[in-house]
């Protein structure tokens, strides 16, 4: 039986001819996920905004400003609301924390809202909520920022002193260029971010990673077995060697995402979404800018060790070869 092979053995693709191109296209998009946090802002979700955040599954779509102007009559605060999954029956109704802040407050808040919504739309059904104050919030976002922040760093460090100096900056730049890219498709689709979001980035992160310490480790190695080649040469020897070990893991972890996005229903929809957002850029990170950069950063192959002769030494004593008188 033949094996399955996505990508032919003799592949030799030059990689490296196109890191410019490359790079500027990670700039332009840097710049571009950094404006659209700035501008867009992210859609918090409670677990970082604060607040009480109710889902309400109705029958048939209904009409955002009919509900919206339900719940404002009720008294329980501003209403921000938004349609969630793909056949808009179900819509996240967020309020402010509650004057009071306690437990009670919460639930007659809840017990308002549900009442209101099945009197004016018959059929509704209440799906679930969830509440946080404004102090856990804000200590949820303190913590979500720091588990990143240490994440890359960590990481950085573990290049450094696993392989060079040149490894960890790439590397580096790379995992940055993934986290970025996927704040900037939050700011744009407005997808709720939550926690779930965060262990979703962390696990881009993981995933960017693994990508990358296998090209780096057959860089090295390679490195050492051609001492002579050239660096561009290597890096793209080494990314083709790799180059079936990643389309693999890429596609295999695409069919999972994929049936978790299609059946895991819109809770897990955001994380799916991230996740297949951090394969595609993490593997065109992988291959494109964090090995390429290596060359911008001046890393070159070892020398070549040559062999010297050896002059003798008067003072070792050694056997002249020469007629003996």
């Amino acid at each position: 039986m033949r094996l399955l092979k996505i990508v032919p053995d003799n592949t030799n693709i030059d990689f490296v001819r196109l890191r410019y191109w490359a790079f500027g296209l990670t700039m332009l998009l840097t710049i571009a996920a950094v404006a659209l946090v700035a501008v867009n802002r992210l859609n918090m979700g409670v677990d970082f905004a604060g607040g009480l955040m109710i889902e309400e599954q109705f029958q048939t779509p209904p009409s955002t400003d009919k509900v919206r102007t339900a719940v404002d009559r009720l008294g329980v605060g501003e209403a921000s609301l938004q349609q969630v999954g793909l056949d808009g029956r179900t819509i996240a109704i967020r309020l402010p924390v509650q004057k009071s802040g306690d437990e009670g407050a919460t639930n007659a808040a809840v017990n308002k809202v549900k009442a209101a919504l099945a009197e004016q739309f018959p059929g509704a059904k209440f799906s679930r909520y969830s509440t946080v104050s404004g102090k856990v919030s804000g200590e949820l976002v303190q913590h979500g920022i720091l588990a990143v922040v240490l994440a890359v760093i960590g990481i950085c460090l573990f290049a450094i002193f696993r392989f060079e100096w040149q490894f960890g900056v790439s590397t580096g730049v790379a995992i940055m260029h993934d986290v970025l890219m996927t704040m900037g498709f939050f700011a744009l689709t407005q997808f709720e971010f939550d926690l779930n979001i965060v262990a979703a980035v962390l696990t881009i992160i993981g995933y960017s990673i693994n990508d990358k310490i296998v090209i780096d480790d057959r860089i090295r190695e390679n490195m050492r077995r051609y001492r002579k080649m050239d660096m561009r040469e290597i890096i793209n020897l080494s990314v083709n060697e790799t180059l079936p070990r990643t389309v693999m893991t890429s596609l295999t972890i695409l069919l999972a995402l994929a049936s978790l996005l299609v059946f895991g229903g819109h809770v897990l929809r955001g994380f799916t979404a991230a996740m297949i957002l951090g394969v595609f850029v993490g593997t065109y990170s992988s291959i494109y800018v964090s090995s390429s950069l290596l060359i911008t950063l001046g890393l070159r192959a070892d020398p070549v060790a040559t062999d010297k002769p050896v002059k003798p030494n008067p003072a070792s004593g050694a056997e002249r070869v020469g007629p003996q008188r």
